[in-house]
C-alpha cells in the first residue's frame, strides 16, 4: 500500500478534481480504486468518508460562496441521511457482506453514470410527494455512505434536477453539503468502534484537498466535465470485475 500510494494519490488528484466540479465527492471512485488496491476493508470506508469530508469542504465551499446554496432543498434529505449514516458506520460487517454491498453499490454507480446521464427530464409531482421522495432517497443514501463510504451525490444531483427541485448549480451545492454531512456522521460512527491511522494516507489526503479546490473552484463557474466521469467509470468497471473475482475466491 505505500509503495503504491504516490500513484494512487495521482489518481485521487484526477477523481477529486473531476468529482468536485460537479458538487460530488468522488467515494465511489476511492472506494473502487482501493479496492482494486488491495485496502482491506476496515480501512476503505474510513478513508473514503475522510476523502469525501475533505473534498466536499472545500467544493461546498466554492458553490455556496457563489450563492448557489438553498438550505430548503437539502434539508429534507439530510433529516434521514444523517441517522442512516451514522447507523451504516456502526455496523460491524462480515468481510463477505461487505463485498457485496459495495459491488452493488458500485454496479448503481456505473448504471448511474453510462444510463443516466439525461437529467434534462424533469417530473412534475408536487411538492409533498418530492419531499416523500427526499427523504426516502436520503435514508438509503446515507445508509449506503455509512457503509461503503459513497457519499451518494452522484445519485442525489441528478435527482434534484430530475424532480425540479433546483438548477444543476444548486443541485451541486446540494450535493457538496449532503456529502459532507453524511461523511462526518458515518465516519464519527466509525470511529467510535473502528478506528485507524489516517496519518498513513497523508498523500491521498492531500492529492484530494488540491483537487478538490481546483476542480470546485472551476466547476462553480462553467465546467462540467462528463466525459471525465465516463472515464473514471472505466476504474469502477474495473473494480467490480475485481470484487466479483474476490467474492468467488472467499
Amino acid at each position: 500500500m505505500i509503495s503504491s500510494q504516490y500513484f494512487m494519490a495521482g489518481l485521487f488528484f484526477i477523481v477529486a478534481f473531476t468529482y468536485s466540479s460537479v458538487g460530488l465527492g468522488g467515494g465511489s471512485s476511492y472506494t473502487a480504486l482501493m479496492a482494486i488496491f488491495g485496502v482491506s476493508t476496515m480501512a476503505i470506508p474510513m478513508v473514503s468518508l475522510s476523502l469525501n469530508l475533505f473534498v466536499t469542504s472545500v467544493g461546498g465551499f466554492n458553490f455556496i460562496r457563489n450563492r448557489h446554496g438553498r438550505l430548503n432543498l437539502i434539508v429534507p434529505f439530510l433529516i434521514t441521511s444523517m441517522p442512516m449514516a451514522y447507523l451504516g458506520g456502526s455496523l460491524r460487517l462480515p468481510t463477505t457482506i461487505f463485498y457485496w454491498v459495495l459491488l452493488f453499490s458500485l454496479i448503481f454507480v456505473v448504471v448511474r453514470i453510462y444510463f443516466w446521464q439525461k437529467t434534462t427530464i424533469k417530473l412534475d409531482i408536487g411538492r409533498k410527494k418530492a419531499v416523500i421522495i427526499s427523504l426516502l432517497g436520503g435514508s438509503i443514501l446515507g445508509l449506503i455512505a455509512g457503509i461503503v463510504g459513497i457519499g451518494g451525490g452522484i445519485y442525489l444531483v441528478p435527482l434534484i434536477i430530475i424532480l425540479g427541485l433546483g438548477t444543476e448549480k444548486e443541485a451541486a451545492a446540494c450535493g457538496a453539503v449532503f456529502i459532507w454531512l453524511n461523511s462526518l456522521s458515518g465516519l464519527l460512527a466509525r470511529l467510535q468502534y473502528n478506528s485507524i491511522d489516517l496519518t498513513a494516507y497523508i498523500p491521498l489526503i492531500m492529492a484530494v484537498l488540491v483537487g478538490g479546490f481546483m476542480g470546485s473552484f472551476l466547476g462553480s463557474f462553467k465546467l462540467s466535465p462528463k466525459v471525465m466521469e465516463k472515464t473514471l467509470g472505466v476504474v469502477i468497471v474495473f473494480a467490480i470485475v475485481f470484487l466479483v473475482k474476490k467474492i468467488i475466491s472467499l
